[in-house]
C-alpha cells in the first residue's frame, strides 16, 4: 500500500519537476513514510501540517512550494477537510460577531516581540512598495508614502485607518502630511503598542469592530485589512466605509486578492495562520461597490510581495535564538511553512496586491494617480 501511494505522490511531483531524494533547490526529502498517505488523504493540510511535524524537508521550500503551484498540483489534492471548510463557509457567517475578533487573538496578538523581529524598522505587516527601494525599510516607507499621495492628504483633515495595526501608518500621515487621524483594530496587542507609538501626535487608537463606526472623515484607508473581512460582509464594510468618508473624500483599499471567485480560504492557512481569512477576487469587489464608489485606480503590485516576504523570512531567521521559548520549533516550522507558501502564491501570480482608490461621487476632472 505504502509503495502505490509513493509512487502516486512521485508521479505528482514528477509532473512539476520535483524530485525526492534530489539536490535540486526543489527537490523534497521525505523522513517519515506515512508523509505519502497524509498528503494525499489531506491535501494542503496534510502537507502543511506534516512538515510541521518534521516528516519532510525541501532543499529551498518556497521554491518547491512556487513549483507545486505553478503545476496547479494544490488544485488537484484535496482532503475532507478542505470539502468540510467550504460548506462551513457556505452556511455560516465566519467574519461575524464575536468570531470577527478571532484573528486578532490567535494572529495578531501572537507577541509584538515576534512582530518587531520580523518586520523591520517599521511595524508594517503588508506588502512595500519596491519600484525604486532597494531594502524592506525603505519599501515599507515608500508604500506609506504612496497611499498618503494616492488620497491626496493635506494638514488638518481627519484621517480614518480602518484595520491599524501597529499605527506606523498613522503616526507617518500625521508626521509627513499634518492629519490627525482615528485607527481601528480587533487586536488588543496592537491597540496598545499603536496607542505608545502614537502618543503625542493628534491620533486616536480604538479596540472596535468597523461596523461600529458612526462618523465622518476627510479620507480612509485600510491595508491589510480587508483579507478578514469575509465575502458575506463585503458589501457591508463598503457601505460602512462610503457613510464614513466626506462627499469629496478619497477612499484608499489596500489588500491581497486571487484571479478566482472563492468563498473559503486554504485550509491549513485556517488553521494556523490566519482563521476566517478570505481573499476577495476582482468580481467580489466590484460587485460589492457597485451603486457605493467611482473607481477611480486599481494598481497591482503582487511581485513586490514576494521580495517583501524574504525580507521578513531574512529578519526572522536571523533573530530566532532571541525569541521566547514559546516560539518552539514546531512553531518555527509552521511560520517558515507560512512565509514560503506566500512568497510561492505571490511569485506563481495565483495571489496579487491591490490598491485602489474609490470616490462617492467621482473626483471633478479626473483623476490621476501617483506611482
Amino acid at each position: 500500500m505504502n509503495d502505490r501511494l509513493q509512487r502516486r505522490v512521485e508521479t505528482l511531483l514528477a509532473e512539476a519537476d520535483i524530485a525526492i531524494g534530489g539536490g535540486r533547490a526543489q527537490d523534497l526529502v521525505v523522513h517519515d513514510p506515512h508523509f505519502y498517505a497524509r498528503v494525499l488523504a489531506q491535501g494542503s493540510l496534510g502537507l502543511g501540517e506534516s512538515y510541521m511535524d518534521g516528516w519532510w524537508d525541501a532543499v529551498e521550500l518556497d521554491v518547491f512550494l512556487y513549483k507545486v503551484m505553478t503545476a496547479r498540483l494544490d488544485e488537484r489534492v484535496h482532503g475532507l477537510g478542505e470539502i468540510a471548510d467550504a460548506l462551513r463557509a457556505r452556511l455560516t457567517n465566519p467574519q461575524a460577531g464575536q468570531r470577527s475578533y478571532e484573528v486578532g487573538r490567535r494572529h495578531y496578538d501572537l507577541g509584538n516581540d515576534l512582530y518587531a523581529a520580523m518586520l523591520g524598522k517599521r511595524l508594517v505587516y503588508s506588502c512595500g512598495y519596491w519600484a525604486q527601494s532597494l531594502d524592506l525599510d525603505a519599501a515599507q516607507e515608500a508604500k506609506l508614502d504612496l497611499i498618503c499621495r494616492k488620497l491626496r492628504l493635506r494638514p488638518g483633515q481627519r484621517v480614518l485607518d480602518i484595520g491599524c495595526g501597529w499605527g506606523e501608518a498613522l503616526k507617518f500621515a500625521a508626521e509627513r502630511y499634518g492629519v490627525e487621524g482615528v485607527g481601528v483594530t480587533i487586536s488588543s496587542e496592537q491597540a496598545e503598542y499603536a496607542r505608545a507609538l502614537c502618543a503625542g501626535l493628534p491620533i486616536e487608537i480604538r479596540l472596535q469592530d468597523y461596523r461600529e463606526l458612526d462618523e465622518r472623515f476627510d479620507a480612509i484607508f485600510s491595508v491589510g485589512m480587508f483579507e478578514h473581512v469575509g465575502d458575506k460582509n463585503y458589501r457591508r464594510y463598503f457601505e460602512v466605509a462610503q457613510r464614513a468618508l466626506a462627499p469629496d473624500g478619497l477612499f484608499l483599499l489596500h489588500t491581497i486578492g486571487t484571479n478566482v471567485t472563492r468563498h473559503h480560504t486554504d485550509p491549513w492557512i485556517a488553521r494556523y495562520i490566519f482563521p476566517n481569512s478570505m481573499l476577495p477576487s476582482p468580481q467580489q469587489i466590484t460587485h460589492a461597490i457597485e451603486g457605493l464608489f467611482v473607481m477611480e485606480d486599481w494598481h497591482n503590485f503582487g511581485t513586490d510581495y514576494d521580495l517583501t516576504l524574504q525580507a521578513w523570512r531574512h529578519n526572522i531567521e536571523s533573530r530566532w535564538q532571541g525569541l521566547d521559548a514559546r516560539y518552539d520549533e514546531r512553531f518555527r516550522r509552521m511560520w517558515r511553512f507560512y512565509l514560503a507558501g506566500s512568497m510561492a502564491t505571490f511569485r506563481s501570480r495565483h495571489s496579487q496586491l491591490w490598491q485602489l482608490v474609490l470616490s462617492p461621487r467621482g473626483v471633478p476632472g479626473g483623476y490621476r494617480a501617483p506611482r
